[in-house]
């Protein structure tokens, strides 16, 4: 049976995003909506995350600048920022043939917002193509075990071979 939503997960810095904005990109027929996170690097320090839509738009996720109660590591994550930046997103816009996720991460799942967001997404009609923590609880962990989703696992071996490998999944 064919799985409707596709994971991808893997270590850090491997091209999980690279693949995303590819495949964003050979799937623009579906009309797909979404978003994928991109390095802050200041003189080759990566300093934060920025969050970009498939539309274009630009907001922040997080930065070692940023004040918050919120962090992961050295980086202080501005929530509200995050969730502003997802009610621009036309996740459920009848328009909208697939949503794709970069990433479902431990940023990203200190929102409430976009833990029952991501649940919703995941329970709708449309395909889902996203990026996944390779480690985590909750939410990471309860969406890695769904039915209805197919786990890749990108390493250096398989890297270039799965772009069509998924697109050969979503074209059904």
């Amino acid at each position: 049976m064919r799985k409707k939503h596709i994971l991808i997960t893997g270590p850090p810095g491997i091209g999980k995003t690279t693949l995303i904005k590819r495949i964003s990109h050979d799937l623009q027929n579906l009309n797909p909506v979404g978003f994928y996170t991109e390095e802050i690097r200041v003189k080759g320090i990566r300093k934060g995350f920025s969050l970009v839509s498939l539309d274009g738009n630009r907001g922040m996720l997080s930065h070692t600048d940023i004040t918050s109660r919120y962090r992961v590591g050295k980086y202080g994550v501005d929530i509200a920022a995050f969730e502003d930046f997802l009610s621009h997103i036309a996740f459920f816009s009848p328009d909208t043939g697939a949503i794709i996720i970069d990433e479902i991460g431990k940023m990203e799942c200190i929102s409430d917002r976009f833990k029952k967001l991501s649940k919703t997404i995941l329970d709708s009609e449309k395909p889902v193509i996203a990026t996944i923590a390779s480690t985590g609880e909750g939410i990471i962990k309860e969406i890695k075990k769904r039915d209805d989703v197919e786990l890749f696992v990108m390493t250096q071996n398989n890297r270039n071979s799965l772009l069509p490998e998924i697109l050969k999944l979503v074209h059904f």
